[in-house]
């Protein structure tokens, strides 16, 4: 992963931020706004991005990329691909100038909308992004609402998030959120496959995540999962892999209640361990992570 910004090199600013906004934190996406610059920086991510993920991304999304007609001519007019969309699923992506409030959040997953930031990454970030932008949020996440089965999860998701925060339960479904929706892996012909949108739009986590030895990469379970506490700055230390996006279905289409009441008191895994019980598919060198600085060593 690339570094960060140097104080010579400023963050460049985010133009939709002062956008008026809707009490459900949506924008206009104002998409004649776009700069030449800015279509042209979306093509060469999508061309650059999309080889990477010949033969690494699910079958699913693939086909979705097609399906949603995605090109390398300009960035999308959310309207319109939600037209598409909603005519397979019945999602639509909705713009927002960056991360929106959980309970906001939550409601628009409830009801089969999707919150896309609507800025695009500058020159300076093209290899490294603190906050989600349009490449991020279309091209990581939009395909996989394509597929029914997936769809309806991060449906029931979005309703789901609204009882953990009652709860206070959110950062144990969180956890769930970053190692499917954002880092997941599948299993697709006897091979490990990518369908998290954090991966996808990272075409060297692309290349991290299924060949690199560090990473533990293990096999999916719920309750584990929900243990497990992630880093939110570099590739990640361990990998679920479901077995099939009916598994998800089927593990998460369940009362959480009970789940819940164990999560309160049981301890958290941290992303380097491995634990009793783990079906492990390949046993992590933590390579990378060993030799990255020795502050940043410390926790490998």
């Amino acid at each position: 992963m690339a570094a960060q910004l140097t104080a010579e090199q400023p963050k460049p600013r985010n133009r939709y931020k002062d956008a008026k906004r809707n009490p459900d934190w949506t924008i206009d996406q104002d998409w004649q706004s776009y700069s030449a610059d800015e279509h042209e920086r979306w093509d060469r991510l999508f061309s650059k991005t999309l080889k990477v993920l010949q033969g690494r991304a699910c079958s699913e999304y693939l086909q979705a990329v097609k399906a949603l007609q995605f090109s390398e001519r300009g960035i999308p007019n959310m309207e319109r691909l939600s037209d598409r969309l909603e005519n397979i699923t019945g999602w639509r992506i909705v713009p927002v100038t960056d991360l929106v409030p959980d309970d906001i959040f939550f409601d628009h997953l409830a009801n089969r909308r999707f919150p896309a930031g609507a800025f695009i990454r500058s020159e300076q970030e093209m290899e490294y992004l603190e906050e989600p932008d349009i490449f991020h949020d279309i091209f990581g996440h939009v395909p996989m609402l394509a597929n029914p089965l997936y769809a309806d999860f991060i449906q029931a998701y979005g309703k789901g998030g609204q009882r953990a925060l009652a709860l206070g339960r959110l950062p144990n479904l969180a956890r769930l959120y970053w190692y499917t929706v954002e880092f997941g892996l599948v299993k697709e012909d006897g091979d490990l496959r990518i369908f998290g949108a954090g991966i996808m739009s990272s075409t060297a986590e692309s290349v991290f995540a299924l060949d690199d030895p560090s990473p533990h990469r293990v096999v999916f379970d719920l309750e584990r999962v929900m243990r497990t506490s992630y880093i939110i700055d570099d590739f990640q230390k361990i990998y679920f892999v479901l077995d099939s996006f009916e598994q998800l279905q089927r593990e998460c289409y369940v009362d959480f209640g009970p789940l819940y009441e164990r999560l309160a008191t049981a301890s958290t895994i941290e992303p380097h361990e491995l634990i009793e019980g783990d079906g492990v598919l390949h046993r992590g060198t933590m390579a990378y992570f060993r030799n990255k600085k020795p502050k940043e060593a410390a926790n490998a």
